[in-house]
């Protein structure tokens, strides 16, 4: 039996080591995803498998976005945005939920967002998605076509 003194974690910091495996488990899966679209290249045709939609001649708000993950993990932001303009559009505002999420739970303090905004926010964001999958798949809209 050792008599020497054993660290003890405060209480606060074993629950804040709790609180932040969430956000730790969403920014490691972020991670594996980036660098396995880094490894497989989804430039190189069927790397990553047959895109339903594609298959059926129609380019869903979510085709290209392997594309733009490898580029932008590539650093070619505009090679990113050729490839899902509206993917990378985005990624400032879900990387300002994350840090709000994140934030939140490392304080103790839960980031609680207005429920009506966060309900005007997804309809202005499906309305944008539906929009930019109509218009990518019209003759004027092909530059923003995978």
């Amino acid at each position: 039996m050792s008599l020497a003194a054993t660290p003890v974690r405060a209480p606060a910091a074993q629950a804040r080591g709790r609180r932040m495996v969430p956000p730790l488990l969403v920014a490691g899966g972020i991670a594996a995803a980036t660098i396995a679209l880094h490894l497989r290249d989804p430039h190189d045709q069927g790397s990553w498998g047959l895109c339903p939609s594609a298959a059926l001649g129609f380019y869903c708000p979510g085709c290209g976005g392997l594309r733009a993950v490898n580029d932008l993990g590539d650093l070619r932001i505009a090679d990113a945005a050729s490839s899902n303009l509206l993917f990378v559009a985005t990624i400032p505002l879900f990387v300002w939920i994350f840090w709000r999420w994140s934030a939140g739970r490392w304080t103790g303090r839960a980031w609680d967002p207005d429920s009506r905004a966060v309900a005007r926010l997804s309809a202005v964001l499906i309305a944008v998605m539906v929009v930019f999958s109509v218009v990518r798949n019209t003759p004027a809209g092909a530059w923003l076509a995978p």
